[in-house]
């Protein structure tokens, strides 16, 4: 009878161990695949990267001219054209700069900031009217690239009147959301509590 009793004990005493193992085990490699699973999301959030929210039409007209001297400076020759510059300006967000934490006991993502609207793209379509050589000053393929270069410039300086930086910033929300569907994809919660919302967007938010 006593051994019996004494397999019976080690019976339970052995399957109290095996259970204890196995939930250590099973807390372990949940808390392992919930580390695996934010940092899967984070990663897969800023792959998204680059995100337009605002596109703005440019055309303006610009009159280059350029002279070189020769001859110890005793003659100049000068060359000239006009240009009309078309241009397709992209203002949005670089999602790389998203300031995101990962709360895995909540199955959280946090956004504690959001970055500011920018320039992502400009792209430029150059007209070439009334063009005039000079005498040993003429316009070469090099003139082309530096010409396209100074007309990104002249829409770059012309976009902060234009209103779009401020229309991507009403936009910004729109982002947000985007974030919020992504983070949701794999049954998660985004916290965005920290960003200042205007009441406005939040009863979009409600609706």
């Amino acid at each position: 009878m006593g051994d019996l009793l004494e397999v019976i004990l080690g019976l339970i005493l052995g399957a109290i161990i095996m259970y204890w193992f196995f939930s250590l085990f099973r807390r372990k490699r949940n808390k392992d695949l919930t580390k695996q699973q934010s940092t899967v999301l984070l990663d897969k959030i800023r792959s998204v990267c680059k995100l337009v929210s605002v596109e703005g039409d440019f055309a303006e007209i610009y009159n280059y001219e350029n002279t070189k001297e020769g001859f110890f400076s005793l003659l100049s020759s000068k060359k000239k054209a006009l240009i009309i510059v078309k241009a397709k300006a992209h203002i949005g967000y670089d999602l790389s700069k998203l300031d995101l934490k990962a709360d895995d006991a909540k199955k959280t993502i946090i956004l504690n900031n959001f970055p500011r609207p920018e320039v992502l793209s400009i792209e430029p379509e150059l007209q070439f009217y009334d063009i005039k050589n000079g005498l040993f000053n003429s316009f070469t393929p090099n003139d082309l690239t530096n010409l396209n270069q100074e007309a990104k410039d002249h829409i770059k300086q012309k976009i902060p009147e234009s209103g779009l930086m401020d229309t991507a910033r009403t936009e910004a929300l729109q982002a947000v959301l985007l974030v919020e569907k992504i983070v949701e994809t794999i049954g998660w919660k985004l916290d965005y509590s920290a960003l200042e919302i205007s009441n406005r967007d939040k009863q979009f938010l409600e609706q």
